[in-house]
């Protein structure tokens, strides 16, 4: 009989609800356990994985019901799906009782938060990693491959942001976003930039300087150790199209997803559109073809989603480390704090710590 990671999940609100649908295209794991603090929430959960032949769920619902669903021994992974400020204390709890971690983003909201997880996964011996499925974008993907094989030359400098017009909703984001001075949701365009750079590898962010307009639009540039840098913003409140930007400048390239995909290479006519994103996504490899042909075919409705969520199940099956690592779940959740602390502070630069020199 094959083995499935069986998995339970904290918050039922839209995210959370929209996990347990897209988890139903993931053949090799389980939901087996629930937790919400509302009744309600739970029970819906309840009849859409009944309706799906899943029987014998664990529901948990209250205050406290989370750390009880952490206790169940049957659990191999916890998803963490709630609002940002619960997510530390969650995962910390989880992996403390022996449970691998996965959590939507920010992973942590505090510098002190980062370490935390940190220092978890040390003294447990469990992983943890961030839910940020911007970094499965099939463009980044095929990105990604490219610079593998040394088609850019050194990249030096990346672009990336969350820019969304949200100015109708009235959800608990768009309250909590209103207080923050800095940039409190950076890991959309942080994770694929750093991601390209090799950050935590082979460089590190070391400062960061972060201005905020009265409207809320923020722009942090970051530099890192080998003098690179990253222009990251976030922008919540006025008209602009939707975009991530996407961006990497380099020796031997320029490309960019949005607005227009773009793509320059020394000695190569300039593709833009359709024409940019076929070349990009044909460096796609093996693994990435079959993962996309598979959501493809399952009708999933966002492949960024499914591409990440098998790898993840794949990692827990066969022990394999996690794509984010905690240390990138820490570095790019850091800047939630970090980027408001500049801004505070008159846009001083700020130290970013090396969460990977945790011992």
């Amino acid at each position: 009989m094959e083995r499935k990671v069986k998995i339970g999940i904290i918050g039922l609100g839209q995210r959370g609800m929209a996990t347990v649908e897209r988890y139903f295209a993931i053949h090799d794991a389980e939901i087996i356990a629930v937790s919400d603090l509302l009744e309600q929430n739970t029970e819906r959960a309840r009849q859409l994985l009944l309706r799906h032949g899943r029987t014998n769920i664990s529901v948990h619902y209250g205050e406290h019901s989370w750390r009880s669903l952490c206790q169940n021994p049957e659990i191999d992974l916890v998803l963490i799906c709630t609002d940002w400020s619960s997510h530390t204390r969650m995962a910390v709890n989880a992996m403390q009782q022996g449970k691998d971690v996965a959590i939507e983003v920010p992973a942590a909201t505090s510098v002190e938060e980062c370490w935390q997880l940190v220092h978890t996964t040390h003294d447990t011996g469990r992983r943890c990693t961030m839910l940020e499925n911007c970094c499965y974008d099939t463009f980044h993907l095929g990105i990604m491959q490219m610079k593998a094989q040394g088609l850019f030359g050194e990249i030096n400098y990346c672009e990336g942001a969350y820019i969304h017009d949200l100015r109708s909703d009235q959800g608990w984001m768009s309250y909590t976003v209103s207080d923050h001075m800095g940039n409190p949701y950076p890991t959309h365009g942080l994770g694929p930039a750093c991601q390209l750079l090799d950050i935590n590898q082979t460089d590190h962010l070391v400062s960061l300087v972060s201005m905020s307009a009265t409207n809320k639009i923020n722009n942090s540039l970051i530099r890192t150790a080998q003098g690179r840098s990253i222009l990251l913003q976030f922008d919540e409140r006025t008209p602009r199209p939707y975009s991530r930007m996407q961006t990497l400048c380099a020796t031997k390239a320029y490309v960019q997803k949005y607005p227009l995909p773009t793509l320059q290479i020394d000695g190569e006519p300039l593709l833009t559109g359709k024409d940019a994103e076929r070349r990009v996504e044909s460096y796609h490899d093996a693994q990435t073809r079959q993962l996309i042909e598979e959501g493809r075919r399952l009708e999933v409705p966002n492949l960024m989603n499914y591409i990440m969520d098998r790898r993840l199940i794949a990692a827990v099956l066969h022990g394999k480390p996690f794509d984010i690592s905690v240390y990138d779940a820490a570095l790019w959740s850091s800047v939630t704090e970090l980027s408001a602390r500049s801004v505070q502070q008159g846009s001083k630069p700020v130290d970013i710590p090396d969460f990977t020199q945790s011992n």
